[in-house]
Order: C-alpha cells, then structure tokens, then sequence
C-alpha cells in the first residue's frame, strides 16, 4: 500500500512540475513563434523578388501563392478538428478573401516586382495605422490626440518614402508605383481586419484561412489563370523555384500558423511590436545581396514609420478607456 501511495505522490508532483514548467515556457514559446513568424516575412521580400527575377513573374507568384496556400490548409484542416461553417458564412469569406488575400498579398506581391525590397518592407509596418484609423470609421474606436499624431508622424514617413522612390533614378532605391501598392496592401488588410473582426472570433485559424484562401483561387483563375498556363515553366530557374517555395510554404502558411499560434498567448500590443523585425531584415539580406540602396532619406522615413506605429501602438484602446472609467467609479 505505502509503495502505491509513494508512487501515486510522485506522479501527482510530477505532472504538477511539467505543467507549471510549460506554463512557464508558454510566453517564451509564443515569443520564438511570433518572431520567426516576422522573420519569414522578412526574408520573403528579397526572396520573392529573387524568384520573380528568376522566370516566376508576379501574376505567377501571386496565383501559386494562393492556390498552394488553399491546398496546404486544407490538408491541415484534416488533422484539426472539424468546424460546421454555414453556407452564407462561407459566402461571406468570399469577401475576406478579396480584401485579406487579393488586396493584400497579391498587391503586395505585385508591388514587390516593381519597387525595391527595402521599401516594400518598410512600408508593412503601416498596417496599425491603418488599422487605427478603419477601426475609428467601423468599430468606433475613439481617436486620441497621441493616435492623431501617430498617424500624422507615420504619413509623413510614408510620403517621404514615396518622394524619394519617385525621385529616384534607381530601382534599387524605390518605385512610387511600387510602393503605392504596397500600401493599398496594408489598407486591404486592415479594413479586412475590421469588418472581419466577428468571424476571426468565431472560427479558427485554419478554418477562415482555408476559405479565404480558396475563394481567392477561385477568383484570380478566370483573370489570371490563362497567363499561368501560357508560362514556359521550363525556363524556371532553381532558384525561381526554390524561392517561390519559400514565399508559399514559410511566407504564407507556416508563418500565418506561428502568427495565430503567437496571438493566444500574447497581447495584441506585443504582437504587433514585433512588425519591426520585418524590415530589419528585409533591409538587411537586401543590402547585403546588393538588391536595393539604402539613402538617408529612407532612414529619416523609417524613424518616422516606426515612431508614429509606436504611438499608435501605445495609445488606448475604447475598452482600455471604459476600464479605467469603470475602475475610477468603483
């Protein structure tokens, strides 16, 4: 009896430690995640423009980015547990996927054949931005004097961005083209945020991506998809392969995954800190690869991006507003 009490202790006390320790692991698990997430991202700008100089033009690129994202989440969606999704509700990601796919990635990718990697990267961090200012039109997020000059702060880094490209003479320093529809990417994905923000609630990760990303097939086929089929895929280069492997499988699905993966732990503030990591790298394997110029004016815009993200970033929300009220009240 004493030597299955003994036993019957130390397993208790033993799964009592191995829980608590992955407790403790947790936050730094999501850490890792969120930042090899961004570190993807990141690297699939010089990566992307590498492939679309390499046979893989961006119509290319955009469509094998959607239809191998579909498949991918779909065969995972087969070792998760299963979701019942209404027919209007996946009529209604038909919309997510225009906004959160089309607007987004496909611009963005079309938008990094034109302009310099650098650029296309910096301009990513804009995203809060956008986010604040959609968010105040549909959500009625109260706008603060530090968001209003955080927007105004990150504007200004953008427009600097965007006269230097224009400006330039070198397409290593920017296209004006280019990084205008990199931003139209950013505000794609921000007003899909927002309108969104109800079915991302409701359904997993997998489940809305694997939606989205199909509607997004089935949408650029009848535009798109003859231009794929006349491609002359044997002049694909190697490395035109292996680098629109890279933009499908770690680009887009792996690091979606570590992203959602990220949010359950950590704040939205946190996770949204770590949109910094993307340029840095991206600037940084761009200019070590000769692939872009980086001039002073791009670093006087990159201050005022970051800074006028952090501003945002650090501002309240409405429901940090009605917890303070709340609290003063008690």
């Amino acid at each position: 009896m004493w030597k299955k009490c003994i036993f019957y202790n130390f397993a208790v006390n033993y799964t009592i430690f191995k829980v608590k320790n992955m407790d403790n692991k947790r936050p730094l698990i999501a850490h890792l995640c969120i930042m090899m997430a961004c570190v993807f991202w990141g690297l699939m700008s010089p990566i992307g423009k590498t492939a679309m100089q390499n046979g893989i033009d961006s119509l290319d690129l955009v469509f094998l980015r959607a239809c191998g994202g579909a498949v991918l989440f779909w065969i995972t969606s087969l070792f998760t547990v299963r979701e019942s999704v209404p027919v209007k509700d996946v009529l209604a990601f038909m919309g997510a996927g225009v906004l959160g796919l089309i607007g987004n990635q496909c611009v963005f990718t079309i938008g990094l054949s034109i302009t310099s990697p650098s650029n296309a990267s910096i301009v990513t961090t804009s995203l809060p931005i956008f986010a604040m200012l959609l968010s105040a039109i549909v959500l009625k997020e109260p706008i603060t004097g530090k968001k209003a000059l955080g927007v105004g702060i990150g504007c200004a880094g953008a427009l600097m961005l965007i006269l230097s490209s224009a400006a330039a003479h070198d397409s290593r320093v920017g296209d004006i083209r280019g990084d205008l529809m990199c931003i139209f990417a950013q505000f794609s994905f921000a007003l899909y945020l927002a309108l969104y923000r109800d079915y991302l609630r409701r359904y997993s990760p997998i489940t809305v991506s694997k939606w989205m990303f199909t509607w997004a097939t089935v949408l650029l086929a009848p535009f798109i998809g003859g231009h794929v089929a006349s491609t002359d895929w044997g002049a694909v280069t190697v490395t035109g392969w292996l680098g629109t492997g890279f933009v499908v499988f770690f680009g887009t699905y792996i690091a979606y995954l570590l992203m959602q993966m990220a949010q359950k732990t950590l704040r939205p503030t946190v996770v949204s800190i770590y949109n910094y990591v993307q340029p840095v790298v991206a600037v940084a394997v761009s200019l070590a690869a000769g692939m872009c110029v980086f001039t002073w004016k791009q670093a006087v815009a990159v201050v005022l991006v970051f800074g006028g993200v952090w501003l945002v970033i650090k501002s309240k929300s409405r429901r940090d507003m009605t917890a303070e009220s709340a609290a003063k009240q008690q």
